[in-house]
């Protein structure tokens, strides 16, 4: 009878492995490289801190990790555009940068550690209408006044349906780089990865007017699976 277990051979164990380190994001290729080059020129001039060096080059390389998501299979909704913690839901005016009405409408803001994952998502299906940066200051990212005053930079969708939602990565306190790589036209897909923001950040979405909220302050999303609202309209 033949053994049903598999046999661990050395590419199903490679294969193991690189399935559980996630890839990274482009845009932290050059910080990965500055630090690993700083710690080999300490090595070289010292002699010593070849694992200080290693353990620094590795931790950089963590932060700018981009793990593969799997977006649920719903329809009518906006997923979390970043890993973190629900910090504020509001309803609020939006941005002017963000061309749409200025009245009050559902804001969800999560706040993103440096332990998190900093890459941001498309939160759904359609079309980038706009992309704006604002420069600004660098309040930590959990104060609300980081929404208006910190450097920032807004995307607007729409969906295929005309609703519109505005997406904005903050700079935190520590954040001094944020990284868009969608341009007005480009057609996008819910759970996309289309930015990056370097050191402790925040993401506010800002949905249509009546979308039903899915989540709460103080709750944990994953970027591109956490449902953070009902569009409206939908059952």
């Amino acid at each position: 009878m033949p053994d049903p277990t598999p046999s661990l051979s050395l590419p199903h164990v490679a294969g193991l492995v690189r399935a559980s380190i996630p890839p990274m994001h482009p845009g932290g290729r050059p910080l990965v490289a500055a630090v690993a080059g700083a710690a080999a020129l300490v090595r070289a001039a010292t002699g010593r801190g070849a694992v200080a060096g290693a353990l620094a080059t590795a931790a950089t390389a963590l932060f700018f990790r981009n793990p593969r998501r799997v977006r649920p299979p719903l329809t009518g909704v906006v997923l979390a555009a970043a890993d973190g913690t629900v910090a504020t839901v509001s309803e609020v005016p939006p941005p002017a940068e963000l061309d749409l009405p200025r009245e009050p409408v559902p804001r969800v803001s999560v706040f993103l550690s440096v332990l998190d994952v900093h890459v941001q998502r498309i939160p759904v299906d359609g079309r980038v209408l706009d992309v704006a940066y604002r420069p600004g200051t660098f309040l930590s990212a959990d104060l609300d006044k980081a929404s208006e005053d910190n450097e920032r930079n807004a995307l607007l969708l729409q969906t295929g349906d005309g609703a519109r939602i505005g997406v904005v990565q903050i700079a935190g306190l520590l954040a001094r780089r944020i990284v868009c790589d969608v341009a007005p036209g480009d057609e996008v897909a819910a759970g996309e990865t289309y930015g990056l923001i370097r050191f402790g950040s925040r993401v506010d979405v800002y949905l249509p007017p009546g979308s039903r909220v899915a989540v709460a302050p103080g709750q944990r999303t994953i970027g591109g699976e956490t449902v953070l609202a009902a569009l409206p309209g939908t059952a």
